[in-house]
C-alpha cells in the first residue's frame, strides 16, 4: 500500500509540473501504473497499451479559426448594435471627470505574451505598473459614473476592439494586470496555464458567479480551477452557452 501511496504521489506531482507546460500529456500505463490507477491485472492486454489523456493540447488550428471566426461576426454585430451606448457612457465620463475616456493597461495574453487591454475609465488613477491595488467595495478611487458602468459591466465593452483586433476573445479566462500576475504565478499551482489561450471578455469562471474583486487567495484559486476545467473542454457550444448565460448574468448588479 505504500509503494502505492508514493507511486500516486509521484503522479500528481508530475502531473501538476507539467500543467505549466502548453503540450498535451498522455499517460502510457504500465503495470505498476494500472494497479496505482485500480485496474486489475487481469484486464491488461492490447488496452493496456493505449494512452490516457492527462491534459489536452492547446486549441489546434482548426479550433482557432472556428472560435476566431465567432469572435469576428458576433463582435462586428455587438458594435453596430452598441454604437450608441458606446457613445453615451464616453460622453458621461469626459463630462464627470478630467482624464481620458479609455482606460488602457497591460496584460498577459496566449503564450503569456502581453496586449493593451480597454476599458472604459471608472476611477480617477490609472494604475499600470509593478503595484496595482485592486478595487475593493466603497473604493473611494470609483467615480459616480464609474459605479454605475462597472455594476452594469459596460466598463467591459471597449474590450470589443481587443477582440476584434485579436488580442482576445469573446469567451476565455479573464486577464489581469501584469502585478497581478507576477504574484498569482507563485502563489497559485497551474496559473500559467490560463495562458494557453486567448483571455475573454468573460469565462467559465464569470458565469459561475466569480467577478469582480479577487482580494482573498482562495478566491483567486478557486477562479483558475474554473478557467482550467474551461480550457480542458473547450468548444464551440460551450463557448455559445457561455455568452448566454452571460447576457443574464451582466443584469444583476454589483455594488463597489
Amino acid at each position: 500500500m505504500a509503494t502505492l501511496i508514493r507511486s500516486w504521489r509521484l503522479l500528481e506531482t508530475l502531473r501538476e509540473r507539467l500543467r505549466a507546460s502548453p503540450l498535451p500529456v498522455r499517460l502510457l500505463p504500465d503495470h505498476n501504473v494500472r494497479s496505482v490507477l485500480g485496474q486489475h491485472a487481469s484486464s491488461a492486454g492490447k488496452d493496456e497499451m493505449q494512452p490516457v489523456q492527462v491534459q489536452r493540447a492547446p486549441l489546434n488550428s482548426y479550433e482557432r479559426a472556428i472560435k476566431r471566426t465567432m469572435d469576428v461576426v458576433f463582435v462586428l454585430i455587438a458594435i453596430v448594435m452598441l454604437s450608441p451606448l458606446l457613445m453615451i457612457a464616453a460622453i458621461a465620463i469626459k463630462l464627470e471627470s478630467e482624464g481620458p475616456i479609455i482606460f488602457r493597461q497591460r496584460r498577459s495574453c496566449f503564450g503569456a505574451n502581453q496586449f493593451v487591454i480597454y476599458k472604459f475609465r471608472t476611477m480617477t488613477v490609472l494604475e499600470d505598473g509593478p503595484t496595482v491595488t485592486q478595487v475593493c467595495r466603497g473604493d473611494l478611487r470609483v467615480t459616480r459614473v464609474g459605479q454605475f458602468l462597472r455594476r452594469s459591466s459596460l466598463d467591459e465593452l471597449p474590450q470589443l476592439f481587443n477582440v476584434l483586433i485579436g488580442g482576445m476573445s469573446l469567451v476565455g479566462p479573464r486577464p489581469h494586470a501584469l502585478a497581478h500576475d507576477n504574484e498569482y504565478k507563485y502563489r497559485i499551482a497551474n496559473y500559467a496555464f490560463r495562458h494557453h489561450v486567448k483571455p475573454g471578455m468573460t469565462g467559465w469562471a464569470q458565469v459561475n458567479g466569480l467577478r469582480g474583486e479577487t482580494g482573498r487567495p482562495e478566491q483567486m484559486a478557486e477562479r483558475v480551477k474554473l478557467d482550467l476545467w474551461y480550457i480542458n473542454h473547450w468548444s464551440l457550444g460551450f463557448d455559445i452557452n457561455i455568452l448566454l448565460r452571460t447576457c443574464f448574468e451582466v443584469v444583476r448588479s454589483r455594488a463597489f
